[in-house]
């Protein structure tokens, strides 16, 4: 792996801290645990394929683990914070990112689509905050991966989009419980940026996955669609000493795209 001079400079921006990272073996989360480790920190990451896992603890390095578990149970995410706190009895940064999400136009909806995301990204997330919470100390920081889904109102999105709009309140609220704590909870909002979730999740095929962003490049100010890294170094930023002073917010990492 090459060493940039933004590494060489940043390496010891979350150095002493340790994060754990939900949805961390792919994707946004693969990125963020990546660079929160190349700049210093401890890294946990969870998700519910051991192979991906171990494929992405080895993509990671710097000493990450990773310990399998499902958001949504909350046994395993017990197990997940005791196994983080018998190493470290502490969690400075946690990154709640762990989520999905399908097509569905209004009227085709099941039941079961409902349970299945909201289980995931909205009881998930909440479960998570909470055990991991007794573990966060004061200077501690919280993000949450939103959408720019949940204000954009994208066809045939629209379960997926109300979770994300359901993140986007917790994260106000919680702002609001934890008044006292100096812990910050705030929401990184990615714009369109191409993920294995693409085809894994979305079920779309390469043909429409270059339509897609071709026209989100023609639509977006910045002429593109965004890159997994580049959301990593704004969650970095939201969680870093850097953003002291900022909770309760909602970062868009957009290109611009709902911005204008």
């Amino acid at each position: 792996m090459t060493t940039s001079l933004y590494d060489n400079i940043h390496s010891t921006k979350h150095a002493g801290k340790v994060a754990l990272v939900t949805g961390g073996s792919t994707g946004i989360g693969l990125a963020t645990a990546k660079r929160l480790a190349r700049e210093g920190a401890t890294v946990f990451i969870t998700g519910r394929r051991q192979a991906e896992l171990d494929t992405a603890v080895s993509e990671i390095g710097h000493g990450a683990r990773a310990i399998r578990g499902d958001i949504s149970s909350a046994a395993d995410l017990k197990r997940v914070v005791d196994a983080v706190s018998a190493e470290h009895q502490r969690i400075d940064i946690l990154f709640a990112n762990a989520g999905g999400g399908e097509f569905t136009p209004l009227g085709e909806i099941t039941e079961a689509q409902f349970d299945k995301y909201f289980d995931i990204n909205v009881k998930g997330t909440l479960l998570t905050v909470q055990s991991a919470l007794p573990l966060m100390r004061a200077g501690s920081a919280i993000v949450i991966t939103g959408s720019i889904t949940s204000v954009q109102g994208v066809p045939a999105f629209g379960v997926y989009a109300a979770t994300k709009a359901a993140l986007r309140s917790f994260a106000r609220t919680w702002a609001s419980d934890l008044k006292g704590r100096d812990i910050r909870v705030n929401v990184v909002a990615p714009g369109v940026v191409v993920t294995p979730a693409y085809k894994t999740e979305l079920k779309l095929s390469d043909e429409q996955i270059e339509a897609y962003c071709k026209e989100v490049a023609e639509t977006t100010p910045l002429g593109r669609v965004g890159s997994t890294d580049e959301i990593a170094k704004a969650v970095s930023f939201l969680a870093s000493d850097d953003a002291s002073y900022i909770t309760g917010i909602e970062l868009f990492v957009d290109g611009g795209r709902v911005q204008v």
